[in-house]
Parts: C-alpha cells; sequence; structure tokens
C-alpha cells in the first residue's frame, strides 16, 4: 500500500463518518465510509461526537482563511462553532482546484490573489447546505417524523413538538447511508446567523499557535532526517569553481557537504548537511568556496534606474489606448510631466523558507507551508522523472508569504529536491530539510520588480484631466513573449476608473536582467498605485483643488469607487480642517481609492513632519466594499495588516551593487514595528454582492495616502520609494 493510499484510508478510518466532497463544478458526492477505493476529495466530515471537520485547499499562512471557509460550512449546517474544525486537503485531486483560478482557465489547486473566499463561496456553502439536509433526513427517519418538522441549532436536530433531539453525533450512521440530495436551497442572507455577523466568531487556528502545538514545516521531524543550509552564489549566474570543505567537515555534527546543481530558476551552490540546523549553518559558515563570475550578473541598481529611466523616454508596447493623446496645452492649461522610481522588494515573511523531502521508490514526499500545489507538484514531478501523482505533499501551516511560495518555477522546492537528489548519489538516503536563514532568504531574489514610470498629464484651463500619455518599465513576473505586454505591469493604470477621455499606457518589459522577480502581496498593485493615484494628487493641487472633491468630479462611472471615497471621508473628517503640529512641524493629510481583486478601498493617511525631516504616520482611516463579507473581525484585521505592510515599502528598498544584494536581514530592510504603526480604523461598506479578497487589497492606497499627505505637507511631491529625510532642501 503506498503511502498516499494509507493517507487516504486513514481519512476515513479515523473519520468513521459522514463524509462529503463537492467539486468545484458544485456537484455533490459522497464517500462511504467504509470504501476502500475511497477519493479524499472531501470538504465537510461529520465525526460520531460530533466534531465538524472542513477540508481546507487553501494554505493558511496567518490571513485567516480557515476560519473563513469553515464560517461558510458551519452557517449552512447551523453546526455548534465549538466542535468545528479544519483540516488540510491533500493535493494533486481534481475537487481541490481553486474555482477562482478554474474560472481563468487556470485549474490548480493554490491559494493567492485573495481568491480563497471567492473560490470558497458557492462549494463550502453547498457543502454544508448537503451535509444538513442530510442529517435533517437522517433524523426524521430516527424520530419518525416528517422532515420540515425539524429545526437545527448549533449541531443538533430538533423536533419541538414533542421535545426530542439528536445531535450530529448520533446522526452518523443513518445519515452516512442516505442517497446524496442533487438541489438542496442554501439559506438566504437575511437567515444568516454567522456569516458578516459582527459577533466575533474564535479563529481556528489561533489556539494551536498560541500554545504551541500548530505544526510548521520547522517543527517536522522524521527519523534519521539532516538538515540542509545552503552556500548560495553572491551573484545570479555565478557557479562554483573550487570548494574547500575542511573546516566545515571538522565541525563535529556535521555529516556531508554536497554541491547542488543550480540554473536560471534554481540557485544551487553547496549544501551542508547535519543532525540540526545551527551545525549545518555552522558548516555553512565555514566553507570556503571560489565562485566562477565570468556569466554572472553584475550590474548595480543605479545603472539599471538609469537604463530604465531611458527606455521610459521612448515609446513602448501599448497595454491600453483610446483617444487621442495630446501634445500640446490647451490656453490655460497645465502639463504635468513626471518620473517614479520604486526598488526591488523583499517578501520578507516571518518564516524563512523550507521544504522537507522525503525519496522514496518511484515516489516523493513533501512537508511544506504549500500555496502552490499543482504547480509544485508538477514541476518537482518533472525535476525526478516522476508522474505529478507520485508526488505527495502534506500542507502545513506558513509563518506568512505573501506570496513568495507560490513561486511558478518552484525554485526553493526544487532546490532541496535537488539536495536531497544528490544527497541519495552520495549514498544518503535520509530525508532532508532544507532551512534558509533569513540572509539567505533575503538576498534569494524573486522579488517585487523595480520600476520606472514616467506621466504625462495635460489639464484644460478649468483643471480637467484631459490626457494621460504613461509608460511603465520593469521586469515582468511570467516569461513574457517581444512585443507582447505583461498585465499585470500595468493593471490598475490600464483600468484607471476615472474620466479621462484620451488616456495611453505603455509598457517596456526588460528581459536583459537576470534578477529573478516574482508577484509580491497585491502584486502590480504595488507600485502602479503610488504612481497612479500621485499623479491624482499632483493634477488637483496644481490646479487648486481639494484632492477629495477633485477625485469625486472624475468618478461618474465608478459607483463602488465613489462609495468607498465618500465612506472613507466621512469617517475620517475631510471637511474638517486638520490639527496644526508643534513649532517646527509641518502636518498634512492625503486620500487615495483603489480597485484590486475586486475589492474597492480608500484610505487617508495623516501625517506629521518634524523639524529634522523625518516623518511619521499619525492616523490612517480605510473604507472598504469587499462585497458580502463573511467574517468582519478577519476583514478588519487583513485591511490593518495591508496598511502595515505597505508602510513598510516607505523604508525598505533592495539595492544590487555590482550584482550583489546589499541588504541581508531586518537591520537594513526595516520592517514596520508595533511601536511606528499608526492608530487604523477600518470601516467595512455594506454590499450584497459576492466576497472579493481583502488578503492584499490594503496595500496598494496606503503609500500614495502617505506620499500625498507629505506633499500637502511640504509641497513637494513625493516621487520614489523609499522615502528618506524631508528636511527642507538648502537654497
Amino acid at each position: 500500500m503506498s503511502v498516499a493510499a494509507t493517507s487516504r484510508r486513514g481519512f476515513i478510518a479515523g473519520a468513521a463518518g459522514l463524509v462529503l466532497s463537492v467539486s468545484f463544478g458544485g456537484q455533490i458526492v459522497r464517500a462511504a465510509a467504509a470504501a476502500l477505493d475511497f477519493v479524499p476529495n472531501a470538504f465537510v466530515r461529520v465525526d460520531h461526537d460530533g466534531t465538524v471537520s472542513v477540508i481546507s485547499p487553501y494554505l493558511e499562512m496567518g490571513q485567516g482563511v480557515f476560519t473563513g471557509i469553515a464560517t461558510l460550512v458551519a452557517e449552512e449546517m447551523d453546526a455548534d462553532w465549538s466542535k468545528v474544525r479544519v483540516e488540510p486537503a491533500p493535493s494533486g485531486h481534481k475537487d481541490y482546484v481553486n474555482p477562482a483560478f478554474a474560472s481563468t482557465g487556470w485549474a490548480i489547486q493554490g491559494t493567492g490573489g485573495s481568491s480563497s473566499l471567492r473560490g470558497a463561496w458557492d462549494v463550502m456553502r453547498k457543502a454544508g447546505a448537503v451535509a444538513r439536509a442530510m442529517l435533517v433526513s437522517a433524523a426524521a427517519r430516527s424520530l419518525g417524523v416528517p422532515e420540515s418538522s425539524l429545526a437545527v441549532r448549533n449541531g443538533v436536530v430538533i423536533h419541538a413538538s414533542s421535545g426530542r433531539q439528536l445531535a450530529f453525533g448520533d446522526l452518523v450512521a443513518v445519515a452516512a447511508s442516505l442517497p446524496v440530495p442533487t438541489d438542496v436551497p442554501m439559506k438566504a442572507p437575511r437567515d444568516y446567523t454567522l456569516v458578516g455577523r459582527s459577533a466575533t466568531l474564535p479563529r481556528v487556528d489561533v489556539p494551536s499557535k498560541v500554545n504551541g502545538t500548530a505544526v510548521y514545516t520547522q517543527d517536522i521531524k522524521l527519523p534519521d532526517m539532516l538538515v540542509a543550509v545552503v552556500a548560495h552564489p553572491p551573484r545570479w549566474g555565478a557557479t562554483v569553481r573550487h570548494v574547500d570543505d575542511s573546516a566545515a567537515r571538522s565541525i563535529p555534527g556535521v555529516l556531508a557537504v554536497i554541491e547542488v546543481p543550480g540554473d536560471a530558476e534554481v540557485m544551487g551552490g553547496v549544501a551542508v548537511l547535519a543532525r540540526n540546523t545551527w551545525v549545518a549553518r555552522q558548516g555553512r559558515d565555514a566553507l570556503n568556496i571560489v565562485w566562477d563570475d565570468s556569466k554572472s550578473f553584475d550590474k548595480g541598481s543605479e545603472e539599471l534606474f538609469a537604463q530604465y529611466r531611458a527606455l521610459s523616454q521612448q515609446p513602448g508596447i501599448p497595454a491600453v489606448s483610446r483617444g487621442t493623446i495630446l501634445t500640446e496645452v490647451p490656453a490655460g492649461g497645465h502639463v504635468i510631466d513626471a518620473s517614479f522610481a520604486q526598488p526591488y522588494l523583499c517578501h520578507a515573511s516571518m518564516e524563512p523558507l523550507n521544504c522537507l523531502v522525503k525519496l522514496g521508490d518511484g515516489m516523493c514526499e513533501i512537508w511544506n507551508g504549500e500555496q502552490f500545489q499543482s504547480v509544485d507538484q508538477q514541476n518537482v514531478a518533472k525535476e525526478l522523472g516522476l508522474k505529478p501523482e507520485q508526488i505527495v505533499i502534506h500542507q502545513l501551516y506558513a509563518g506568512g508569504s505573501f506570496g513568495r511560495r507560490a513561486n511558478p518555477r518552484s525554485d526553493y522546492v526544487r532546490e532541496a529536491v535537488r539536495i536531497a537528489v544528490a544527497a541519495k548519489a552520495h549514498g544518503i538516503v535520509n530525508p532532508i530539510k532544507m532551512v534558509w536563514m533569513r540572509e539567505d532568504d533575503m538576498r534569494g531574489g524573486q522579488y517585487r520588480p523595480m520600476t520606472q514610470h514616467r506621466g504625462r498629464l495635460v489639464l484644460d484651463a478649468h483643471g480637467r484631466i484631459l490626457s494621460w500619455y504613461h509608460v511603465v518599465v520593469g521586469q515582468s513576473f511570467t516569461p513574457t513573449a517581444p512585443g507582447k505586454i505583461d498585465n499585470s505591469l500595468s493593471e490598475g493604470l490600464s483600468d484607471l476608473p476615472y474620466d479621462v477621455p484620451n488616456l495611453r499606457v505603455e509598457q517596456h518589459v526588460v528581459s536583459s536582467v537576470a534578477v529573478p522577480t516574482q508577484w509580491l502581496r497585491s502584486v502590480g498593485h504595488t507600485h502602479t498605485a503610488f504612481v497612479g493615484e500621485g499623479l491624482i494628487d499632483e493634477a488637483a493641487r496644481t490646479t487648486g483643488q481639494d484632492p477629495y472633491h477633485f477625485r469625486r468630479g472624475m468618478l461618474s462611472g465608478s459607483p463602488r469607487h465613489l462609495g468607498v471615497l465618500d465612506a472613507v471621508a466621512r469617517a475620517y473628517g475631510w471637511e474638517r480642517p486638520l490639527a496644526p503640529g508643534r513649532a517646527g512641524e509641518l502636518r498634512g493629510r492625503g486620500i487615495a481609492v483603489w480597485q484590486s481583486f475586486g475589492t474597492y478601498l480608500a484610505q487617508v493617511a495623516e501625517v506629521t513632519v518634524h523639524q529634522d525631516g523625518s516623518f511619521s504616520v499619525d492616523r490612517v482611516v480605510c473604507a472598504v466594499d469587499c462585497g458580502r463579507v463573511v467574517n468582519p473581525d478577519i476583514v478588519r484585521s487583513q485591511i490593518e495588516g495591508g496598511v502595515g505592510f505597505g508602510l513598510s515599502f516607505l523604508g525598505q528598498e533592495i539595492t544590487l551593487k555590482e550584482g550583489r544584494v546589499e541588504q541581508g536581514n531586518f537591520n537594513d530592510y526595516p520592517v514596520l514595528r508595533m511601536n511606528r504603526m499608526p492608530v487604523t480604523e477600518v470601516h467595512i461598506v455594506q454590499s450584497d454582492k459576492p466576497p472579493s479578497g481583502v488578503g492584499e487589497p490594503g496595500v496598494p492606497p496606503i503609500v500614495p495616502a502617505v506620499g500625498n499627505a507629505i506633499a500637502a505637507a511640504t509641497g513637494r511631491p513625493v516621487r520614489s520609494l523609499p522615502i528618506g529625510n524631508l528636511a527642507p532642501r538648502a537654497v
């Protein structure tokens, strides 16, 4: 019996209950508890003790998705929340494909793009509704009463007229024998008792994270497992010329030193294997490696920005074009011609990358905080010459990710596999856990691309934007053929909501830079919002208009943008004058509105610029329209987290010097500390639209809101990040 089969049967045997599954197409399937050929695509399991287990295809990495999907199931089942559990789903089964991804033609299991609740909305509610219907039917048979005479509350089916009642656990055996209904109605929103209610449900993942029982990759210890720490090339494209490992091998506990092949997708290098992480790191640091830099990338950030600035002055490939771009300025009008520079950014999640690999005969097991199950499964299978179903992935918690663990090339997972393969060639067949240190993580590439923008706006004498010409320069996250556009490079600009009659956005996709790039939380919106909302604010200031009312006048075609804009202005008290600062201080407030991942968000930031040129963000007010809200507390926490994440951008940059990354840890790549987090309010705009994402949309508006506040305070626009000292320039 294969490990995969054992796991699947163990899932059922341990349940001994009612198991349901729902494919993303909506079909309900039941797997009998006694079936030996069970395919584990179940989303709902009810055990004899009344526990309701919800099986999650999505990775819980701190965003609250386990609680969100459990809420949907518990709502439809009228389950007892204290008895609801969530378990990670196995990988590689079609029923666990993310429906939001599948709707775009990308049928994979994965978590990202703020898609989890969007994908789970129909599937999980339907699974819960069917489970409830079968339990009610079982109770009707057991009690000898019509189904219509029964009600369900907190995991108990009640026959009110007789006072008899049966708990879910009492009904498992009968329910498991019933036919699965094909058309079960789901609750009307007016009947919700959990979804969208202000009473906070305890998060299902928090207790284990507080008491230390939550399992992350670093917690897994298999028999005879070894730990690998890798010395990566200091430049992309460098290879090993010579290794002196004598000092490393002399360290007690170091068991092997192994070269790991690298290429354009996997860094590779030299791995030190030991019984624990500390010894492996000591061994890695004791290596004396001579690198061959003859084919390595050796450019610095300043050289790249100079190249990008030159490209931004040249016509690019059009991403969108409507109307006719004006080259002349009408009488009494204005022109704004501005350039914006933004650096590479690192994901810098709390848990650096790691991955545990166990090779077997014709199979490979992986333990990982798994964000991209289907992609990693396919890439590892190709790496090993196996079939995807021979790759078994055990999904664990992840300590953050912000997109890093969803790498389309599976770079770090494949590196762990290559270490195991290289070790096996040396006669080492132990399971191997690869651990990256913080410096490995921060210098390992896969950055949010650096970008250069140039925007040219033409306004008439009345302050209306007549023409907007925009060029953006940067690398693509994914291979982009010459002459083709990368939608993520200009997203948010190509679909500007403002009433601009003449708009043209062009791209230069840079393919000559070897620095590997990847999406980061909110993807292209991380840089386009800063530029787009910065230019809107600059247009308002140039023409002496209030930035809130200026935006209002250009959003007639987008009521949801307008809705959050008005909501944030009311909540903040925009019409009241800003309180002055102390002597020598400048104060300002800025506003920004943006849509990403189907969610509309407006933010107001209030700042103080101090005498020494430093600044503080004192208050942030947010208004969010994310459709139907499942859990208001998680919405607020995710928007607050997005604000904190975006505020870090104000002081962060990954820079290169002769091809080497200069930053390595939080001392030179600062993440916002708790004592610098401003007072933040989140106001939810009620909506009956389907749910949209909240994990990413909180990030894009905060940087332009702060930049606009600084510009309002100092009179100088902010056009590059990070923001340095704001002391007045010498005349």
